[in-house]
């Protein structure tokens, strides 16, 4: 089943990921303002997450967004950091960790 994903076409909207888009953008509009206002990277941390979430699903998702916040603290990296666009051979549910070189 995992081959038969669309990456590049219109995601599906499973509950995960509307549970987890949903949650984004509820902190957009509510927590942003105050706390992510100084995010070192374009785009965002939480359009990046909402983008991931919305691509992958909230396992896949979830877990690119956690590595991609842990990459804007005082000496982490800036500039531009896209969603990667397609499957990677080493991604597995089981070993999240394999996704943080993304």
């Amino acid at each position: 089943m995992a081959g038969s994903r669309n990456w590049e076409g219109p995601w599906r909207k499973t509950p995960g990921r509307l549970f987890g888009t949903g949650f984004v953008r509820l902190y957009q509009l509510t927590l942003s303002g105050f706390i992510g206002n100084s995010c070192r990277h374009l785009p965002t941390c939480s359009e990046y997450s909402y983008e991931a979430i919305a691509r992958y699903g909230l396992w896949t998702g979830g877990w690119l967004s956690v590595f991609r916040v842990t990459r804007c603290g005082p000496f982490g990296t800036h500039g531009i950091d896209r969603v990667p666009t397609g499957p990677h051979q080493t991604w597995r549910w089981w070993a999240p960790w394999r996704l943080a070189r993304h």
